[in-house]
């Protein structure tokens, strides 16, 4: 069975296209009106124009991507994982796009989901389930997406759905080790030392999930998430990609195949500073705020690093900026993250990639609005 490991960089050399091609036109921040409206419970410090553009991010992605309830990685032979069904499944939720999240879950319940009630990781066309071992990662959007609708829209399914999910989250993902409970990529990394992916946990999720639930292993799975985040930031000045982590708490970073290739901060480990900047914790945010002094270092950033901020590829990837605009506004620095937003929605717009597509809509909802159930617009403040 295919295992995730690889995965992120093996990807990256298909997900680039060539810069400079722009097939529409590159929108100012905040220019242009949104095909669905932002929901009415939004939340921004940066004013209606960030919202507008985000929510036009959101209904862009649903537009390019989503076919009958499918979200189609068209840049990388027309399949699908787990992971984009959660990430449509967001961005529906935070359009207020019922129609389009009803047909995401359907296709999602139909075609992933698995006998411990987690999902399958990829399909493909004319085949059906190419790999049947769950993504932590999407499973946690996922659930947290189901429980958000379920309250908001008074719909008990996604309510239950997503519970049932949670539960299966903590049954077969988790581990305990000497920094607490930690999130798992997958069952398959159930054994010591444990693969460990610090851009999978969700703090914003976990305050979701533990609030819809009332099991307090939300908390624990928390407080561990943040001590093996910092241990892995204690190790270098960005986060890995991946990591391996002991029984003993110790931590260390590992190549994305596991046993060969580069460490890098790349496709994976730049979703850590939004997952973390969206946070009601503040010290969480300090964790992202804590990678802005190297992520400004260059003004142009490359899809993949080197731990100490050193470029390793000439690709581009909207997500890089999504991700130092994160760090900037969790350290207080709302101009600069306004700018880097820019500049993800410029690259997304000039390297057309489902998942640098994917990130500048999230990146742009969790950091201008509180629709996910976080405390991005919190960033930077004494909170």
């Amino acid at each position: 069975m295919t295992r995730r490991t690889w995965i992120p960089i093996a990807a990256a050399a298909t997900l680039v296209v060539a810069v400079g091609i722009a097939l529409v036109a590159v929108r100012p921040w905040g220019g242009a009106a949104p095909q669905a409206a932002a929901t009415s419970n939004a939340t921004s410090t940066s004013g209606p124009d960030v919202d507008r553009n985000a929510a036009q991010l959101r209904s862009d992605f649903l537009d390019r991507y989503v076919r009958d309830g499918r979200v189609v990685r068209t840049d990388q032979g027309g399949d699908t994982v787990s992971e984009g069904q959660a990430y449509g499944l967001l961005i529906a939720y935070a359009n207020d796009d019922r129609e389009t999240f009803r047909a995401i879950w359907s296709w999602t319940e139909r075609h992933l989901l698995t006998d411990d009630h987690l999902l399958a990781w990829r399909w493909t066309p004319g085949k059906g389930v190419a790999d049947e071992q769950p993504a932590s990662d999407a499973d946690l959007d996922a659930a947290r997406a189901l429980v958000l609708a379920g309250d908001r829209w008074d719909d008990p399914r996604y309510t239950a759905a997503g519970k049932t999910l949670a539960a299966a989250i903590l049954e077969h993902e988790t581990a305990r080790t000497d920094l607490g409970t930690i999130l798992l990529p997958g069952p398959w990394a159930d054994q010591e030392p444990y693969r460990y992916n610090a851009s999978y946990a969700s703090p914003a999720a976990f305050r979701v999930l533990e609030r819809a639930t009332g099991d307090r292993r939300w908390g624990e799975l928390d407080a561990g998430s943040h001590a093996a985040t910092a241990a892995v930031l204690d190790r270098s000045d960005l986060p890995s990609d991946w990591s391996q982590v002991h029984a003993d708490g110790s931590v260390d970073p590992m190549p994305a195949s596991g046993d060969q290739g580069q460490v890098v901060y790349g496709w994976d480990a730049m979703r850590l500073p939004l997952r973390y900047a969206e946070s009601c914790s503040a010290e969480d945010r300090a964790l992202a705020g804590s990678l802005a002094p190297t992520l400004r270092r260059s003004t142009e950033l490359a899809a993949q690093l080197d731990l100490g901020g050193s470029a390793v590829t000439s690709d581009t990837s909207a997500l890089a900026y999504a991700a130092r605009a994160a760090a900037e506004r969790a350290g207080g620095a709302i101009p600069a993250a306004s700018a880097d937003l820019r500049r993800s929605d410029r690259t997304s717009a000039t390297t057309r990639t489902y998942y640098g597509d994917a990130w500048a809509a999230l990146g742009a909802t969790m950091l201008t609005s509180n629709l996910l159930g976080g405390c991005g617009t919190d960033a930077g403040s004494a909170s």
